[in-house]
């Protein structure tokens, strides 16, 4: 009896403590929620204390921070505006090129990589249809574009066509180029001196190129934990086309040196510059995340030495407690609620010299409000010493590279022209037409057709027509935008050729928009008009069809039904297509209903699909007033006996009916308002189960009193049959 209550005893404990864990589970995701709703609310003190209290049930993963990062950027500009730090201070090189001329911008849109403005080596052609420069895709140092917002999956390779051309027309720029994103293979290899040598041979040889070059050697230096040069290369860079950048590798050399507060603070301006710089968010996430962690015991907080810090002098420095500022709340003043912060170093870099290290120690066991404090310290850097972000160093000046210089030299990167005798309108052809562009296109491969020349293809078969690489993902996308580059090089330096190419594609446009000439026909089934018609297309030559018809904006093509001898029948009906929904791998459901009847006169035939020459179809109109109070009459009778036979029909054939061609219409006043005459004719037309042919035959007919003969002798018919 006593081992079984212990038994009892036991389960009854292990339930509670797993509910335990869930309740507490349920208490960090309340608390999560609150500190995320104060972060977007921009109460930043507020928010710490939230944080620092979930770390209580568990650590704070870097990736539930991101809130809070906004946040803490918010105030980080927020703090550097209200202390009058300008574009000259927190956007260091970010400005400055307002002043060059019109041109020089235009140049700039065609040639500059709009994420580093320099020259658009190695272009690598974006889903959006933008061009960046292959460095900037594989550094990973953009999130989305900078011209359309649109995301960046980084797996796009480098545009055939504009590499072909560059390397024609500026071949020491493309050389240099190369030689850069060989740096950063040979880093990504680990061949650190390699890449170090590459980078020197760049400076020495290229005056357009030497921050990026410097950028490159620093990540090198760092690797390499020789970090006063890498600090170096990253003070020269400093008022160049790369301020993102360079704060960014200033705060990763930091970071590897041990110097997380003063990192933080690099990340931040970092970005302040680019608020979409991916890296740079991520490592603040990561840095606040440590702040706020569990400690095991002797752990210290904040700034802990990395592995690689081995520089004598930094292990001589002493390991200082941070002091505990006191929050001041203000509940009865909302905007003064984080006034307890220090914000005065939010404006600039710590020190990057032996007396800007400084390294915090906590007492084991620290509890979450001391943790709080210990943030709260850490973002407002009260302590630390000015660096890095000024109006223009004294170093930079010692070095002659001025803000002025470094500008000059970007206008000149980006402001090139085309060499009129290496233009060749045969770089310009698209491989499939042998025509000159038109709307280009690039693949995620790299490689470039006409628009309208890859959708066909691509209805055949979801590869490049060039390299066989699969374009399914490409394909579902459907987005096909114009390489931007590309088109402006054709607009500006083949204007005349394309006029020429315009004015043909205007022609085969307009005369694809003929309603009576050459009407595409689909051979399928039997439409009526004012009916609903959906259809799935899937054979390549409907695709075309279909996507012709919604880029002329007829939206209209011809449906008839098959004939053996003649291939379709002589008299259909025009669907007006209403939507359109692509499907992921090319084929497409089209909603449309039925518009105008036609009568064939001529049969055709382009590139796969019929066409048809056509005359369309109207009633005769009947003028007699008596003639038309029997019509009427015999259309209300022919109406009320359809409702009858419709109300009768089985619970199944009655939803069928409903689902399909939705309900019977109205019946109408004006018997005679359209040329088609009353909808409820071609409704009950085409749900009532009879030969093909005789609808055929009925919907040729221009006489409305005939067809509403014919549509009460088959219901007549259908009601004398015993219903089973």
């Amino acid at each position: 009896m006593s081992r079984q209550r212990t038994g009892d005893a036991a389960e009854e404990g292990s339930v509670f403590f797993i509910d335990n864990v869930s309740g507490e589970e349920a208490d960090r995701q309340l608390i999560l929620q609150k500190a995320n709703a104060l972060a977007t609310g921009n109460c930043l003190t507020e928010a710490i204390d939230w944080f620092s209290a979930a770390v209580r049930y568990g650590p704070v993963r870097p990736e539930q921070l991101g809130t809070f990062v906004d946040c803490v950027l918010r105030n980080f500009k927020g703090k550097a505006k209200a202390d009058g730090a300008d574009a000259s201070s927190v956007h260091a090189g970010d400005s400055g090129d307002s002043g060059d001329s019109s041109s020089t911008d235009a140049q700039a849109e065609t040639f500059g990589c709009p994420n580093c403005r320099s020259f658009l080596g190695e272009p690598v052609t974006m889903a959006c249809g933008h061009s960046v420069c292959k460095r900037c895709l594989r550094r990973r140092l953009l999130s989305k574009c900078r011209r359309c917002g649109e995301a960046v999956t980084g797996e796009e390779k480098p545009n055939v066509v504009l590499c072909g051309l560059f390397d024609k027309w500026f071949p020491d720029d493309v050389k240099t180029a190369k030689a850069l994103s060989d740096v950063d293979a040979l880093c990504g290899r680990r061949r650190y001196r390699e890449a170090v040598a590459l980078a020197a041979d760049v400076i020495r040889r290229d005056s357009e190129n030497k921050a990026a070059a410097r950028l490159s050697r620093a990540e090198a230096y760092a690797a390499l934990e020789q970090y006063s040069l890498a600090l170096d290369d990253v003070e020269f860079c400093r008022g160049s086309s790369f301020p993102a950048e360079t704060f960014y590798r200033k705060a990763m050399v930091l970071h590897e040196m041990g110097q997380v507060d003063e990192s933080l603070q690099a990340f931040l301006q970092c970005l302040a510059v680019d608020e979409d710089f991916p890296s740079a968010k991520r490592q603040v996430e990561k840095i606040l995340s440590d702040l706020l962690s569990p400690t095991d015991e002797n752990v210290k907080f904040g700034l802990r030495e990395t592995k690689r810090n081995k520089s004598p002098h930094l292990h001589s420095k002493t390991l200082v407690q941070p002091e505990q500022h006191p929050v001041r709340k203000h509940p009865d003043n909302p905007e003064k609620r984080w006034e307890s912060l220090d914000w005065s170093g939010l404006s600039r870099t710590p020190a990057c010299g032996e007396d800007g290290l400084k390294r915090v120690c906590s007492a084991p066991q620290l509890g979450d409000q001391e943790k709080g404090r210990l943030l709260k310290r850490k973002l407002s850097v009260s302590d630390m010493e000015p660096c890095f972000v000024d109006g223009g160093s004294n170093k930079r000046k010692k070095q002659g590279v001025s803000k002025h210089s470094e500008h000059q030299a970007a206008a000149r990167a980006t402001a090139r022209s085309v060499p009129r005798d290496l233009l060749d309108l045969n770089d310009f052809e698209c491989s499939l037409c042998m025509r000159l562009f038109y709307d280009p296109v690039t693949t995620p491969c790299g490689h470039t057709f006409c628009k309208n020349c890859l959708e066909r293809c691509l209805d055949h078969m979801p590869q490049c027509p060039l390299c066989k690489e699969s374009l399914k993902e490409y394909l579902a996308g459907r987005k096909f935008t114009v390489t931007a580059v590309l088109d402006t090089l054709i607009k500006r330096y083949l204007s005349q050729e394309y006029s020429e190419r315009t004015k043909t594609n205007l022609e085969e446009t307009r005369e694809l928009s003929d309603l009576v000439k050459n009407v595409p026909i689909f051979v399928c089934t039997t439409a009526y008009p004012t009916v609903p018609c959906p259809l799935h297309v899937f054979e390549p030559r409907y695709r075309l069809m279909i996507r012709r018809c919604m880029d002329t904006g007829t939206r209209q093509f011809g449906m008839c039904i098959n004939d053996p001898q003649k291939g379709f029948v002589d008299y259909g009906c025009m669907l007006i297509i209403r939507n359109v929904h692509f499907l992921p791998d090319g084929r497409s459901v089209v909603d449309a209903i039925g518009g105008k009847r036609f009568r064939v006169l001529s049969r055709g035939m382009r590139d796969g699909y019929s066409t048809a020459n056509i005359e369309h179809l109207e009633d005769i109109r009947v003028e007699d007033s008596d003639e038309l109070r029997r019509l009427q009459e015999l259309h209300d009778a022919v109406y009320n006996q359809a409702c009858v036979w419709f109300q009768n029909l089985k619970f199944h054939f009655h939803k069928q009916i409903l689902q399909h061609f939705g309900p019977m219409p109205e019946r109408e006043a004006d018997i005679q308002a359209t040329p088609n005459g009353p909808a409820c004719c071609w409704w009950l037309l085409a749900v009532l189960p009879i030969d093909p042919r005789f609808q055929l035959s009925v919907l040729s007919m221009a006489s409305l009193k005939e067809r509403l003969v014919k549509i009460q002798h088959i219901l007549t018919y259908l009601q004398n049959i015993p219903n089973n």
